[in-house]
């Protein structure tokens, strides 16, 4: 699904909710929920602080969907608000708590459940790892460049810095990645004879 067309689909899920409430979050949840879990977990590196923040992010759209629905790109717009939502769950969590963030596999959130064959399991719990020992700031470059297809100006434009300084953080994050990628692969290859 190209971006354009989902921030069109989101624009008019929000349009509906201004209409009918918020019985028509459903829709909008289906669209988009899974993808903004996806991205939330790059910056919480925990699934229910995500799953906290994409709650808080819909809440808010629910609150106020004319500026979800009047945002000149409101997929765009929707990803920034769980960002926020996220930093404000990690500001909240470093004054609460003592010890560091509580990481969880991130598996169940990206990982399809209709994938059959054991090496692509494998290798996207390969992934997964790998992008887990990444900073934060390099692994939410990465799922947003790759899963998402934000260019790297739509990306700086998300986390307010400069393209220059996307891209050197995707291409940190991809010289980091590969050589982890590559391993597992061939032992994956090994392993298949």
């Amino acid at each position: 699904m190209s971006e354009p067309n989902l921030s069109h689909q989101i624009r008019e899920y929000v349009v509906r909710i201004s209409e009918s409430g918020p019985a028509a979050l459903a829709g909008l949840y289906d669209l988009a929920a899974q993808r903004l879990l996806r991205f939330a977990i790059t910056i919480t590196r925990n699934q229910h602080d995500a799953e906290d923040a994409v709650q808080a992010a819909l809440v808010a759209t629910v609150a106020r969907p004319t500026a979800v629905a009047t945002a000149s790109e409101p997929w765009h717009y929707l990803l920034r608000m769980v960002r926020n939502e996220s930093l404000m769950i990690l500001r909240k969590k470093k004054r609460w708590s003592l010890g560091s963030l509580i990481n969880t596999s991130l598996n169940d959130l990206l990982a399809h459940r209709d994938v059959n064959s054991i090496e692509q399991e494998d290798m996207q719990r390969a992934v997964l790892l790998a992008l887990r020992s990444l900073p934060v700031e390099q692994s939410q470059v990465v799922v947003l460049k790759i899963w998402e297809e934000l260019t790297f100006q739509e990306i700086a434009d998300l986390l307010d810095c400069s393209i220059q300084t996307v891209a050197s953080r995707y291409r940190y994050a991809i010289q980091k990645l590969m050589p982890k990628l590559r391993a597992c692969h061939e032992e994956t290859i090994q392993h298949g004879r």
